[in-house]
């Protein structure tokens, strides 16, 4: 793989489309209700590194698939993750609760992490761990605090 991962754009494509479908229905959803700014930077570092590394492939930083069969375990744990996470967003798109923000936030996180190691990609180890430590903080503690609320 060079410096350009067009599996890592299509894995990109299938976690965003329900994002951006569910938003644009949603315009008036208010923000998280935990605000802790510096969880809140830490995430969106993370989800933008993550983003960015998923699809390029920045020279010397990561080692290519570092074991035999690594791109079809790749495109396969990929795969298995991108399917949950879109039937997780088909079973939980009118709900809210634990069940939804800890699906719709482990798996993508999972997916970030996966990659980095199978890629041998240390930035994108670094920046997964980054966002998968503050996106599902933020998601869990604004589902207690909407319980409590």
């Amino acid at each position: 793989m060079g410096w350009f991962n067009y599996y890592g754009l299509a894995i990109m494509a299938v976690i965003m489309i329900p994002n951006i479908i569910y938003a644009v229905k949603h315009k008036n959803d208010s923000a998280p209700a935990y605000n802790n700014k510096a969880v809140i930077i830490a995430e969106q570092i993370g989800r933008y590194a993550c983003f960015a590394l998923m699809i390029f492939n920045i020279p010397y930083t990561y080692f290519n698939f570092w074991f035999d069969y690594a791109f079809i375990v790749y495109l396969s744990v990929n795969g298995v993750l991108c399917l949950a996470y879109l039937l997780f967003w088909i079973i939980c798109w009118n709900k809210n609760g634990k069940l939804k923000a800890l699906s719709l936030s482990i798996i993508p996180s999972c997916i970030f992490l996966f990659s980095g190691i199978v890629l041998a990609s240390i930035p994108l180890i670094v920046f997964a761990i980054l966002f998968g430590a503050s996106h599902i903080l933020i998601n869990y503690k604004s589902v207690l605090l909407n319980i409590i609320n």
